[in-house]
């Protein structure tokens, strides 16, 4: 597991490097484009989510910056977990003659035609956050989600907080997209072959409605669940307001999860979650649209940039840093 998190903290740190010395050497290009008369591009970069959630606030945030660091045009949309929007999305850039579209997996397999088509007409696709490498997208920029799942369900048994019998709930703000289902996977290659149960709670993708759902889980089921996983970020950073609501002390009930808003980071410093996954959201915007800019210019790309870290107590601070 080290020489896997060192792996990865480098290949983000060469990641950045090279994005960095690229982006300066970028201005020059596009200058003499625009000096030439080159054609200006046009970006599209396309969100599963809701411009609410803790996770794309940022995210959006780093495609705008890469938008105005090269001067050039992004065109940036939420879809609020509406497959039929999302996919409509994706075929209005291309009808539009997108010079590239960055894009979240909104659930497994959805894009594969919109994919195949835009690539059918010259156009590069990226992905972030959530990946669908089925579809043959060009460069994926995210969190690697099975071993995000693999990682907490690790965690919750190294550390001896589950064991075989015991019960992890795991809220989701949406059950059946991409992100759950590829975290899952990784939770059960950990935990079925212990004997470890997980239960996926529906809470729902409502700021208001998902602390009420979760209120009235625990009130009835506290002490039938062992730990808890939270799937996303909104569940996860509902933590202190749900446990201080019902009663449940910091530290109670082991908790592990996304940790990418100030209410989660937060809540590890103060123990009410255990460990939480920081997934670098301004680079899951900045990133694709680098990404999509080096495609444009003839600089070869086909390759992933990986963005997770797990942080605990003896860390939070640096990452509320973060989230302010």
């Amino acid at each position: 597991m080290k020489r896997r998190r060192n792996l990865t903290i480098t290949a983000i740190v060469v990641a950045v490097v090279v994005a960095t010395v690229f982006i300066i050497g970028s201005g020059v290009l596009w200058a003499q484009k625009k000096e030439e008369g080159g054609k200006d591009f046009t970006f599209y970069w396309i969100s599963h989510g809701s411009e609410g959630d803790p996770i794309w606030i940022y995210a959006i945030r780093g495609a705008e910056q890469a938008g105005k660091d090269l001067g050039i045009k992004v065109n940036a949309s939420f879809h609020h977990q509406d497959l039929a929007s999302h996919k409509e999305a994706f075929m209005a850039a291309i009808a539009a003659g997108a010079d590239g579209i960055a894009t979240s997996s909104p659930e497994q397999g959805v894009l594969s035609d919109e994919v195949k088509l835009a690539h059918s007409k010259g156009i590069p696709v990226v992905f972030f956050n959530t990946d669908d490498r089925a579809t043959g997208r060009d460069a994926y920029v995210g969190a690697e989600l099975f071993n995000v799942g693999f990682q907490w369900a690790s965690y919750l048994v190294d550390n001896g907080h589950v064991k075989r019998g015991d019960t992890v709930w795991m809220p989701v703000e949406v059950p059946g997209a991409s992100y759950g289902v590829l975290e899952t996977q990784g939770i059960a290659s950990v935990f079925d072959p212990l004997g470890v149960k997980y239960e996926i709670f529906d809470a729902q993708y409502d700021p208001v409605l998902s602390i009420s759902n979760m209120v009235d889980f625990l009130t009835a089921n506290k002490g039938k669940i062992d730990a808890m996983i939270g799937l996303g970020d909104m569940v996860t950073g509902n933590v202190k307001e749900v446990w201080d609501t019902v009663g449940i002390k910091p530290g109670e009930i082991p908790v592990v999860g996304w940790g990418n808003s100030p209410q989660t980071a937060n809540a590890v410093k103060e123990g009410y979650v255990y460990a939480a996954t920081w997934q670098y959201p301004m680079s899951q915007g900045y990133q694709p649209i680098i990404l999509l800019y080096m495609a444009n210019t003839g600089v070869p790309i086909g390759y992933d940039i990986p963005t997770m870290a797990l942080y605990d107590k003896s860390r939070a601070d640096l990452f509320i840093e973060l989230t302010k």
